[in-house]
């Protein structure tokens, strides 16, 4: 089974659908004195635009209503699918996963699949190739020159400077994506939504309030590796009720004891896997059944907390919660469900 960690072929470019709807009425018409007003129309900004963003890198002016939008965030494609847009490219998912199969996404992805524009690093020229009237790269660990670079093909949407690189929450990510796109009403609509089926968790889950939780990334550094609040990953435990480490670190052989918790969920591991692990299975918080383990990073557990989105939260809320239940209720006789 591979360890890596699952984070979320570029095409020629398309022929926007303004330019082709407009050629066309022009030929139809013979250039009539309609014209103008026609073409007026169809350039003319949308409701609410222009729109100005603050991000790290500075303000990000959208003129207008974006119609074909690339997305370089591991996780972006997620949030601007939620709000009802497809995008014309997106950042190929690093791992193991097959993303085009994920299930919270499935209603909502085109039938053709959606041309990648680089995995590791981004492939700037293949964004290019797109036209992009946005590039959306809220949780793409961005620097200057790759922003420079981007913001010189289209408007640019970072990270605000508000958090780490990658621990922006799952509700600032989604309302300053749906702000972009001209859509700030459904955005807040969907993080309601959202919050609300977190709200219910919580309230027929009162163990959880308090209660201290591990999240261990295994495979990365010295074998595994202890992931905090600056990690998206660990936000779904918080909103949760659980209480997680303010930083991740890596956990060597000889400091095991740091994933000691009143609950640990591993990422990576299925039973076989902590079987095999003998120091990992001697812990106190597995040897009494207060473990989660979530699955390979192939599973549609592991890769759904990976996109942290407004799509796959609900998913793991479904999936997760039980098992998290099982292991937080203090007793050991309670069996705790393998995920993934």
């Amino acid at each position: 089974m591979s360890k890596r960690s699952s984070l979320p072929r570029p095409s020629r470019p398309a022929v926007p659908l303004a330019v082709l709807v407009l050629t066309a009425g022009l030929t139809a018409c013979g250039g009539s004195a309609d014209d103008g007003s026609a073409a007026a129309a169809e350039t003319s900004p949308a409701p609410g635009f222009p729109v100005s963003v603050e991000t790290r890198f500075g303000t990000t002016e959208i003129p207008a209503e974006p119609q074909r939008v690339v997305t370089v965030g591991f996780n972006d494609q997620d949030f601007v699918l939620a709000l009802g847009v497809t995008p014309v490219g997106e950042r190929e998912l690093l791992g193991d996963y097959d993303a085009p199969t994920r299930p919270w996404a499935q209603e909502l992805l085109p039938a053709e699949e959606i041309p990648t524009v680089g995995g590791a690093e981004i492939d700037v020229e293949a964004v290019a190739a797109l036209e992009p009237d946005l590039i959306v790269g809220v949780y793409s660990f961005l620097d200057q020159a790759v922003y420079d670079q981007l913001s010189g093909i289209a408007p640019t949407l970072a990270q605000t400077d508000e958090y780490a690189d990658g621990a922006t929450p799952w509700q600032e990510q989604t309302l300053l994506i749906g702000k972009a796109l001209g859509r700030e009403d459904e955005a807040q609509q969907l993080v309601d939504d959202v919050e609300d089926r977190f709200a219910q968790a919580v309230e027929e889950n009162p163990d959880f309030a308090g209660s201290s939780l591990a999240v261990d990334l295994t495979g990365v550094g010295s074998g595994h590796y202890l992931l905090g609040a600056d990690d998206l990953r660990t936000q779904f435990f918080s909103d949760l009720g659980f209480t997680v480490p303010d930083a991740s670190t890596d956990v060597s052989l000889e400091r095991l004891d740091l994933l000691e918790a009143d609950v640990l969920a591993v990422n990576g591991y299925d039973r076989a896997d902590a079987d095999a692990d003998a120091l990992f299975s001697a812990l106190d918080v597995v040897t009494q059944d207060r473990t989660v383990l979530l699955g390979g990073y192939d599973g549609d557990v592991s890769a759904a907390l990976g996109f942290g989105s407004p799509l796959s939260l609900p998913y793991l809320l479904d999936e997760v919660v039980p098992a998290l239940a099982a292991a937080a209720d203090g007793d050991p006789s309670t069996a705790v469900p393998v995920l993934g």
